[in-house]
C-alpha cells in the first residue's frame, strides 16, 4: 500500500515537471518566431552566443533592433493581405486628413524693427525716410470707366482699388464683397454707401451708437469698434465710447467672417497699436484692401520712446505691410490740418495722411 502511494506521487511529480518543460519550450519557440525577420529562420542560441562574443552590441544598435521588431509586428497586425503580398512597396500612404488650420500662422510677440535711417539716428533723417515712404505709391490702380466712375467710388481722402487684375471688382459683380468700416462718430459714409450700392455687404462699426445693431441705407451699423486687445471684464473702460471694443480677429470670429475685401479705419491715433496687432496675429491675410488714416501729431496710444524711435517704429510697421504683400496705391494729405509732426514742424509735414493699400496676393 505504501509503495503504491509512493509510485503515484512520483508519477504526479513527473507529470507536473514535464508539463512545465513543455510550456517553457512553447513560449520560447513563439518568442523566437516573432523576433525572427520575415523569410529567415530564427538564429540558434549557439550562433547568437558566437556573434555576441565576436562583436559587442552597443545600446544604440539594440535600440534600433527593438524598433525594427516593433515596426514589423505592427505591420504584420495592421496591414491588409493585399499590402502584405506586395513585398516591394516601401512607402506608406500619407495620413487621411490634412491639418485643421493649415493657413493659420503662429502669433508673433513683436515686429521686426528696420535699421536706422542713418548712423546719427536723428529725427530729421527718420522723418525724411518715413514721409518719403508714405507719399510714394507703389502700384497704380485705375477706376472703372463710365457710369461707375460717376458714382464716386472714391470720396475725398478715401479710395478703393478697382483695377480688374485685383479681385474687388469681380467680388462686387458676384455680390460677394464684404466691407468693414471702423470710426468714432463718422458723419461721411459716402464711400460705404457707394460700395453697398455696388453689391457689397457693408458693416459700419461705431461704439457711440445707441443701439447694438441697426440696418440703415443698405448697411449694417454695430455698436462696436476695433482695438489692439480684447476688453477685460474686471476693468472698467475710462470712456463710454471705448466700452465696446475688440480685436479684429475676435470680431471676425464673432460674426463668422473669414474674409474682408475692404477694411477702412479712422481710429484717432489708435491706428498704430491696432496695425501692430493685425501684423502680430497674422490677421492681414484676411484683408484685401486696407484704408487707414494716420495721425502724426503725436506718437499715438501706448507708443513710447524718443521721437526718432517713434518714427522708426512707424516706418517698421508700414514695412510689415509690404512684407505681407500689401502695396500702397493711394495717398491723401490733409492740407486743412495743422503742419505738426510729433509736436514739431518737421519738413512741413501734415499731421494727417490717409493711405490705401491693396493686397496683391489676395485670393478670397
Amino acid at each position: 500500500m505504501g509503495r503504491e502511494r509512493l509510485t503515484w506521487g512520483l508519477l504526479l511529480r513527473w507529470g507536473v515537471l514535464l508539463t512545465a518543460v513543455c510550456v517553457c519550450i512553447h513560449v520560447y519557440l513563439e518568442t523566437d518566431w516573432w523576433e525572427a525577420p520575415l523569410g529567415h529562420p530564427p538564429h540558434s542560441n549557439q550562433s547568437q552566443g558566437q556573434e555576441s562574443r565576436t562583436k559587442p552590441v552597443s545600446a544604440e544598435e539594440q535600440d534600433r533592433s527593438i524598433k525594427r521588431r516593433i515596426s514589423y509586428v505592427r505591420t504584420a497586425k495592421k496591414d491588409s493581405p493585399a499590402r502584405r503580398s506586395d513585398g516591394d512597396r516601401k512607402h506608406f500612404p500619407p495620413p487621411c486628413c490634412p491639418p485643421l488650420h493649415p493657413h493659420r500662422k503662429t502669433p508673433r510677440w513683436h515686429i521686426n524693427l528696420e535699421p536706422w535711417a542713418s548712423e546719427s539716428r536723428s529725427l530729421n533723417d527718420e522723418a525724411k525716410r518715413f514721409l518719403n515712404y508714405i507719399t510714394t505709391p507703389q502700384v497704380l490702380c485705375s477706376s472703372l470707366p463710365g457710369e461707375e466712375t460717376a458714382q464716386g467710388r472714391s470720396s475725398g481722402a478715401w479710395a478703393v482699388c478697382l483695377d480688374p487684375k485685383y479681385s474687388l471688382t469681380h467680388r462686387m459683380q458676384s455680390k460677394h464683397c464684404r466691407v468693414y468700416s471702423f470710426g468714432l462718430g463718422v458723419d461721411d459714409r459716402s464711400l460705404e454707401r457707394s460700395l453697398a450700392r455696388s453689391g457689397c455687404e457693408v458693416h459700419c462699426f461705431d461704439p457711440s451708437l445707441k443701439q447694438p445693431h441697426l440696418q440703415q441705407a443698405q448697411m449694417w451699423l454695430h455698436r462696436l469698434s476695433v482695438d489692439w486687445g480684447d476688453p477685460k471684464p474686471a476693468i472698467v473702460a475710462p470712456r463710454p465710447d471705448y466700452a465696446n471694443t475688440k480685436k479684429l480677429a475676435t470680431i471676425l470670429n464673432d460674426f463668422g467672417h473669414r474674409r474682408v475685401d475692404v477694411l477702412k479705419a479712422d481710429m484717432e491715433s489708435a491706428e498704430w497699436k491696432i496695425l501692430e496687432n493685425l501684423v502680430l496675429e497674422g490677421v492681414l491675410d484676411s484683408v484685401g484692401q486696407l484704408l487707414l488714416e494716420l495721425h502724426l501729431h503725436w506718437a499715438g496710444f501706448e507708443v513710447g520712446g524718443d521721437d526718432p524711435s517713434v518714427v522708426r517704429f512707424w516706418f517698421s510697421l508700414l514695412k510689415e505691410l509690404e512684407y505681407a504683400n500689401f502695396r500702397l496705391f493711394h495717398v491723401h494729405r490733409d492740407h486743412a490740418k495743422p503742419h505738426i509732426f510729433l509736436h514739431k514742424n518737421v519738413l512741413n509735414a501734415s499731421s494727417v495722411y490717409t493711405l490705401s493699400w491693396v493686397n496683391i496676393q489676395w485670393k478670397p
